[in-house]
């Protein structure tokens, strides 16, 4: 029994293009597109007809880098993968790629194991898993060759956090040499993680414990070094490099400057660093903890940066990080020792809309918003043209878009399991009306269709930026 939608009247938008079309859906997949009211489009028919006059019709977001229930500092995020893909489906993302955790003396299979069981039938949309790497070994070298085969294709090191993820530059540049052999991408958090420990056992001496001495410690110019660190390590491995949530103009220099050489390496930001600031981590009444993730917030002049780095392409990707943590009972596990914070922000839901925003801003044209939300994720991380795209053959994961109505962002209206939000109170323009994960309906009107289950696992191919 097959079934079919047709999406009609509305302006679809693509990484490549924008036309007004009626795009037909059958059996979960793009079937055809047509230029409205012309015959081929006049003769499109199906069981369900879904008006999108005045409206977007555009990709389903992917977002590259989630944490659901992720273990952090003794507690666990906040959000389950039931709860937060559900958020995400409400703010028009319909595929997160979350990140398995190797334990320290554990297999990458046993962390990846964990992270299905998590997963499995509770997801509202679609997932993939990149795998933390933190404990570099001949065993876990093998493995990583395993994971590409099976699509897992992507694994993340940590130059920060001593003692729990951390990797020295020797375990690095070997996990960086096998992914050159087994066309795996290394994303790293590139901040020096041990000059820090020392800037924050000398801030707390001092008695400078409130969440603002977060981002004071955590300096824009050790970000740098990091990511100037990776980046000749990769070099030196011949492999490509993958930077995440990029928060500070010097680190954007240093990625500009290896692409200016040639070499394959990107970088990831996040709304909160094109939106937020130090002035957020500083608000009183440890209001500020709300605010602390790593790499921190900057102060807003680093802002520019990070918009130009994403109108010239020396940043390719904007993703959430999303990794929440209640104010109440976790958060607060750090008042009076800024270090002692769970670190991460909630904000899977608020991505597609703060770049709708940033369109109606000037930042960025209406096809880099979808490139740079859809398009380019699915592409860096194998997932292209099934996902990120409106094209015949593509999977249904279709959002219809009103860019005229206005919404207010806060903690009483969202859906993620937090109980603050990073943006309370941001007038925005540009909404999600209707998503469809599949060509099934996960929102409609502005009312939850789906259920815990529909998502499915996705395993990935290799960077599709380095064929």
């Amino acid at each position: 029994m097959s079934s079919r939608t047709v999406i009609r009247g509305g302006l679809v938008i693509t990484a490549a293009d924008e036309i007004h079309a009626d795009v037909l859906i059958e059996d979960g997949r793009i079937a055809a597109l047509a230029a409205s009211g012309t015959p081929a489009a006049e003769a499109f028919t199906a069981e369900r007809t879904i008006d999108a006059t005045g409206k977007y019709v555009i990709p389903g977001g992917v977002d590259g880098h989630t944490h659901m229930e992720m273990p952090f500092g003794g507690t666990y995020a906040s959000d389950t993968f039931e709860t937060g893909t559900r958020a995400a489906a409400w703010g028009g993302t319909t595929t997160i790629v979350d990140f398995a955790i190797q334990s320290v003396g554990g297999s990458l299979r046993e962390g990846l194991d964990a992270w299905h069981a998590k997963a499995e039938g509770h997801c509202s949309i679609d997932y993939g898993f990149h795998m933390i790497v933190s404990d570099v070994n001949e065993e876990t070298l093998k493995e990583m060759d395993l994971l590409v085969e099976e699509g897992v294709t992507s694994f993340k090191q940590f130059m920060a956090y001593p003692g729990v993820f951390y990797s020295d530059d020797g375990q690095i540049l070997r996990a960086m040499q096998r992914a050159a052999d087994n066309g795996g991408l290394i994303m790293m958090h590139a901040e020096n993680g041990i000059a820090i420990d020392v800037l924050v056992e000398q801030a707390l001496a001092r008695g400078e414990t409130d969440p603002r001495y977060h981002g004071e410690v955590r300096k824009a110019l050790l970000e740098a070094e990091a990511t100037h660190r990776a980046i000749r390590l990769a070099q030196v491995a011949g492999a490509p490099l993958y930077v995440v949530h990029v928060s500070a103009r010097e680190a954007v220099a240093e990625l500009a400057r290896a692409r200016d050489e040639g070499l394959p390496v990107f970088g990831e930001t996040c709304p909160q660093y094109l939106f937020l600031s130090t002035d957020n981590l500083a608000e009183p009444d440890f209001e500020g903890a709300k605010y602390v993730c790593s790499t921190p917030l900057r102060p807003k002049d680093h802002q520019a940066a990070l918009w130009k780095g994403l109108r010239t392409n020396d940043l390719q990707v904007v993703s959430t990080d999303h990794c929440p943590f209640c104010f109440s009972g976790q958060k607060e596990l750090g008042r009076g020792d800024f270090s002692k914070i769970p670190n991460g922000m909630p904000g899977v839901e608020n991505r597609m809309d703060l770049l709708h925003q940033a369109v109606v801003d000037g930042h960025i044209s209406r096809r880099r918003w979808i490139e740079i939300a859809c398009a380019t994720p699915a592409r860096m991380f194998g997932m292209y043209p099934t996902k990120g795209t409106i094209a015949p053959g593509a999977d249904a994961d279709v959002v219809i878009y009103d860019p005229h109505a206005e919404q207010v962002l806060s903690a009483e209206t969202h859906h993620m399991n937090v109980d603050y939000s990073a943006y309370e109170g941001r007038r925005v323009t540009g909404r999600v009306e209707t998503v469809l994960s599949r060509g099934e309906p996960v929102i409609t009107e502005r009312e939850y269709t789906g259920r815990p289950g529909h998502g499915v696992y996705t395993p990935r191919s290799t960077c599709q930026y380095l064929n």
